[in-house]
């Protein structure tokens, strides 16, 4: 049986429908596939895809999701679906016939649990070095759930927030849902936080991440949130969460028990002189269509909460510059600030997903062109790589040499922000370790302190 969530709520008179019922809270895993009625009026060799695929890769879909936002008279175009359901292409062929064989055969668990992990392994778990690199230290000890890449931003990942209410298909932080606490980045201790913060005066930015956040009860998200107004932190002046619950489960910030709680918590940090970002994945316009969704994000905003939204551009969801340029501009008219355009990290399923960068440019340069100023706030293309966040401008001719103009948006270092650098142009080449240098040069200019940072001398 798929376990059910109840969410409590008073219908109140004046407030719109969606304040009216309480929604049930719904999800199913790979072990409640045959629960979902949608799936028995798909083919039988489709759902077994599924069941192959989920058995090496995370997944969970919740009944908000299946009912509201999936079109399942486009399956499996639909990008929801995509966005929420195994498909077969996600996995190497030929680990995909052995997981088959194994489940066909109806293997033991501890067989197919074996081999999972060793599929997993190659699928690059922590990219861009994230467990080795970015690890910060207090009185000589490492902390984690806690990652410091870029000087003045500090990532968090509280333990009651490593989970989502639905899962991304394409997710990079997949590793922390599989159930191996060696791959899994959490803390809970509010403390250690908070002494890392007063002692790195350097520090401006939180950014509360998981998993979701918005799975927390707000209870414990004040419990690291309220101490940040004191005045020995008031050199952290933007606290941004980063949530994809305005589309898995928008009815977090409008009818559950402590929805209001939540937004009251917004507000006070917004009267205390912090500035509040919400960063909302938003894949695709589809998922902010709903009633409820668009009174999750009016009731967000109203606290005086920014709401800014990212999203990596990926195969069959999203790689459509028309899908695009719709989703800024319903942004911009809902109140919310357009803000990346990542490209698909090198890690997970990225096989299935992935887009090449000269594609993803024109993707990008097509989108800006059918928007107004207001929509042109996103930046991007950009690799979340090892060095830093590293965005692709465009493609020229330079001494003859058609190149990729690249430059760092973040970096290790600082002093590499804004710097252009030339790789030569690859119609192929999807991610920043796949780029050369251009005109000859053997490495990139960063590269040399970069093996420095990692361990690695010149």
């Amino acid at each position: 049986m798929s376990t059910v969530f109840r969410v409590d709520s008073e219908a109140t008179v004046g407030l719109p429908d969606t304040r009216r019922s309480p929604v049930p809270f719904e999800v199913f895993t790979e072990r409640h596939l045959e629960k979902i009625p949608q799936l028995e009026a798909l083919p039988a060799e489709r759902v077994r895809e599924m069941r192959v695929v989920a058995s090496v890769l995370p997944f969970r879909v919740n009944r908000y999701v299946i009912d509201e936002l999936i079109d399942w008279s486009r399956i499996p175009q639909d990008p929801i679906f995509q966005l929420t359901f195994p498909q077969r292409g996600m996995l190497d062929p030929a680990d995909f016939e052995r997981m088959a064989s194994l489940i066909d055969r109806g293997a033991e668990k501890g067989e197919i649990k074996t081999l999972a992990r060793q599929i997993r392994t190659r699928l690059n778990p922590h990219p861009a070095g994230q467990q080795q690199l970015n690890v910060p230290i207090l009185d000589g000890e490492p902390l984690p759930g806690m990652q410091h890449k870029y000087r003045e931003t500090v990532l968090f990942f509280p333990s009651q927030g490593q989970t989502c209410h639905s899962y991304c298909s394409f997710c990079f932080r997949w590793a922390q849902f599989i159930g191996d606490k060696a791959l899994r980045f959490s803390s809970h201790e509010a403390g250690t936080l908070h002494e890392y913060l007063r002692r790195n005066r350097q520090v401006t930015d939180l950014l509360v991440t998981g998993g979701d956040p918005m799975v927390m009860k707000t209870r414990h998200l004040e419990q690291y949130l309220d101490p940040l107004v004191a005045p020995e932190l008031e050199h952290v002046q933007t606290i941004r969460i980063g949530s994809k619950a305005l589309t898995f489960w928008p009815h977090r910030f409008v009818n559950d028990a402590d929805a209001d709680d939540l937004l009251r918590l917004f507000e006070r940090l917004v009267n205390a002189g912090k500035h509040v970002g919400f960063m909302a994945h938003f894949n695709h316009w589809r998922e902010m269509e709903t009633p409820v969704a668009r009174e999750a994000i009016r009731r967000i905003r109203d606290t005086g909460a920014v709401i800014r939204t990212q999203s990596p551009l990926v195969a069959h969801i999203n790689d459509d510059a028309d899908v695009w340029s719709t989703m800024w501009r319903n942004q911009v008219r809902l109140g919310m600030v357009p803000y990346y355009m990542f490209v698909e990290r090198d890690t997970g399923a990225k096989r299935y997903f992935e887009v090449p960068l000269a594609r993803a440019l024109q993707i990008y340069r097509d989108a800006k062109r059918r928007v107004s100023g207001l929509a042109r706030t996103a930046r991007g293309p950009s690799m979340s790589a090892a060095p830093g966040k590293v965005e692709v401008q465009g493609v020229t001719e330079v001494a003859g040499e058609k190149v990729f103009v690249l430059r760092f948006i973040q970096g290790r270092n600082p002093d590499w922000v804004q710097q252009p650098f030339f790789a030569r142009y690859d119609e192929q080449a999807t991610w920043l370790d796949q780029l050369r240098p251009a005109f000859g040069e053997k490495e990139f200019f960063f590269e040399e302190e970069f093996r420095r940072m990692q361990g690695g001398g010149s």
